[in-house]
């Protein structure tokens, strides 16, 4: 068994999630901010990378302005243990857990380490121990390497996409997923547009991942 994942981002109109500089730049608006918050009160566990905890220092936690509800589980996936000692994860405001591989054995102030995956962290093996734990829903929200690895893997079950209304540009910008990527597009992961609506000058896109 395993939590029901929802991946959840926002990108340009050209699927950018990032400046060309790689610096993190606000793509969702208020409305968007509203409902992200209202969707991580709704989900007992939030994940992301390490590199979004890098580019961005996320606090992972519900803004009360936007959304009533607790704090979810913060997760984040950080095989050699890179997360800084002052980013905004370890500041107590919730439980955190910090998924390293086998072979890190750094201690994180605040948070608590699992250490899972000789290399890489065992994102499938993360995920029964998240369950057993209790989580029900998990929020991914990136970057796009942890995007392509959920979906790769067939691990996502929805995917959200707040679609802003301006253009990035740049032939390295970051984009909503990256990895290898599929060598034919029969090999394509299939997805079912389940609702779209305007959100604000933007557009939100909600589907379900086909397996």
């Amino acid at each position: 068994m395993r939590p029901h994942v929802i991946v959840n981002a926002a990108m340009s109109a050209d699927g950018k999630i990032a400046l060309p500089s790689r610096e993190g730049v606000r793509i969702s608006n208020d409305e968007d901010l509203r409902r992200v918050h209202e969707l991580r009160a709704g989900c007992d566990a939030i994940l992301v990378g390490v590199g979004t905890i890098l580019m961005d220092d996320p606090k992972l936690t519900v803004k009360k302005e936007f959304a009533k509800g607790p704090n979810p589980l913060r997760v984040v996936l950080d095989s050699d243990g890179s997360s800084p000692v002052n980013a905004a994860v370890f500041d107590g405001a919730a439980a955190t857990l910090i998924a390293t591989n086998t072979s890190c054995t750094k201690t994180f102030r605040n948070a608590e380490a699992v250490r899972c995956g000789e290399d890489q962290v065992d994102v499938p093996k993360l995920l029964g121990i998240l369950s057993e734990r209790g989580v029900k829903r998990l929020l991914v929200e990136g970057g796009s390497t942890v995007n392509w690895s959920f979906l790769r893997a067939g691990l996502a079950d929805e995917l959200v996409v707040f679609v802003s209304s301006f253009i990035i540009g740049g032939h390295s910008t970051p984009t909503l997923v990256s990895g290898e990527g599929i060598a034919d597009i029969g090999h394509a992961i299939q997805l079912r547009l389940k609702r779209s609506m305007p959100l604000g000058e933007g557009v939100l896109l909600e589907y379900a991942v086909v397996r």
